[in-house]
C-alpha cells in the first residue's frame, strides 16, 4: 500500500512512520525542510520525503498523485499563541485541512484518515462522551477554535460522500511530548515542578502516542468510510494524576496549594509573557489554565469495537512515560 502522510515528522509523526513502514507499506511523507534532523529520522525509518507544506496545495500534487490512502496528520498543536500567530494557526490547522484533502479527492485517492482531536467535542462536564457526543461549551483556546474549524469543514466532505474517516486522540502523552502537558512532567522528573498547581478537580482523557499512532494506522485497515473514532487510555482527575506522578521519583511530594481558578488564571496570564519574554518553553498560559479547569472525558468503546484496539490503563500509561522521560534524563 502507498501512503501519502502530511505531519510525519512530529510527535505523533514518527512513531506513525515508523508503524506504517512496519506494515510493510511505502510512505511518502510530506515535509517542510527534507535536511532537518525531524525529517532525516524518518527517512532513516525508509519514509521517501517530499518537500511541501500543507499550505500549499500544489506542492503536495504530485506526490500524493497515485496513493493508496492519504493520511493527514499535520497542525500545530500549541497553547498560548500570540494573536499575530493566530492566524497561521488557523492557515495550517484549516486550510491545510481543505488543501490536502480536497486534493486527495480531486486525484481520486480511494481513502483519507485526518487526525483531528477530542478537543472539537468541547468540554464535555460530568458525561464521558463518545462519538455521538454534541459540544455545547465555547472553544476555550485557539488550537480548539481552528481543530473545530476544520473538523467541521472535513464532516462537509465526509456527508458529501469524501471516503474520509476521522480519528480523534485525546490529549496526546508520551516521552518528548513537546506540550504544556509534557514540560509539566519534564519539570516533575527534574525535580522543578512547583508545589502550588491548580485544577485539582479538572477532568481529562489522555491517550500515549504509541496507541494513538496505532489508532491512525488502523483506521487505514479497518476504519469504516464516514466514521469518527475517539482514542483514550482513560479519564483522571489532574489531583490523581499528580498523586500518581509523587509515586514515582522525581519534585516535590507535597502539594501545599491547589489555586482556584480566580487565582489561577491572573497567574497564568501574568507567567505567559514573561515565558516569551526570556525564550522559556510556554507552559503557563491562559489558554493552558482555561482548558485545565475544565473536563474532558471519553471513551474509546468504538475504537476497541471496530478498530480492534486494546488500550492499557491509563494508571499503567502515566508510569510508563515517567519511567522513559526519567531514563532521557539520564
Amino acid at each position: 500500500m502507498k501512503i501519502f502522510l502530511t505531519g510525519g515528522t512530529g510527535f505523533i509523526g514518527q512513531p506513525l512512520t515508523r508503524k506504517l513502514i512496519e506494515r510493510g507499506w511505502e510512505v511518502t511523507a510530506l515535509v517542510r525542510n527534507p535536511n532537518s534532523p525531524q525529517s532525516r529520522a524518518i527517512q532513516r525509518m525508509g519514509a521517501k520525503l517530499a518537500q511541501g507544506d500543507v499550505t500549499s496545495r500544489e506542492s503536495m500534487q504530485d506526490a500524493m498523485q497515485g496513493a493508496d490512502a492519504v493520511i493527514h496528520n499535520a497542525a500545530w498543536y500549541e497553547f498560548g499563541v500570540s494573536k499575530a500567530a493566530l492566524e497561521r494557526m488557523r492557515l495550517i490547522n484549516v486550510q491545510g485541512t481543505i488543501n490536502t484533502l480536497e486534493l486527495a479527492l480531486e486525484l481520486g485517492i480511494p481513502k483519507m484518515v485526518y487526525t483531528s482531536t477530542a478537543l472539537i467535542f468541547g468540554d464535555t462536564g460530568d458525561r464521558i462522551a463518545d462519538e455521538s457526543f454534541q459540544r455545547s461549551a465555547p472553544p476555550k483556546s485557539a488550537y480548539e477554535q481552528t481543530k473545530t474549524e476544520a473538523h467541521a469543514c472535513v464532516r462537509q466532505l465526509q456527508e458529501a460522500g469524501a471516503p474520509i474517516v476521522i480519528v480523534c486522540p485525546a490529549r496526546v502523552i508520551g516521552p518528548g511530548d513537546p506540550s504544556s502537558s509534557g514540560s509539566l512532567v519534564r519539570m516533575y522528573v527534574r525535580g522543578f515542578l512547583p508545589p502550588v498547581l491548580f485544577a485539582r478537580d479538572g477532568r481529562i482523557a489522555s491517550v500515549h502516542v504509541e496507541d494513538t499512532a496505532e489508532g491512525i494506522v488502523r483506521c487505514v485497515e479497518r476504519g469504516r468510510i464516514g466514521e469518527t473514532y475517539i482514542l483514550s487510555n482513560g479519564n483522571m482527575r489532574h489531583k490523581d494524576e499528580f498523586d500518581l506522578w509523587k509515586q514515582t521519583p522525581g519534585g516535590f511530594k507535597t502539594t501545599l496549594l491547589y489555586m482556584p481558578k480566580w487565582m489561577a488564571m491572573p497567574f497564568n496570564r501574568i507567567a505567559e509573557p514573561i515565558e516569551r519574554l526570556f525564550g522559556l518553553p510556554l507552559v503557563f498560559s491562559r489558554e493552558f489554565a482555561l482548558t485545565a479547569f475544565g473536563n474532558w472525558q471519553f471513551t474509546a468503546a468504538k475504537a476497541e469495537r471496530e478498530l480492534g484496539m486494546n488500550f492499557r490503563s491509563l494508571e499503567e500509561v502515566w508510569l510508563d512515560v515517567l519511567a522513559a522521560e526519567r531514563a532521557a534524563r539520564r
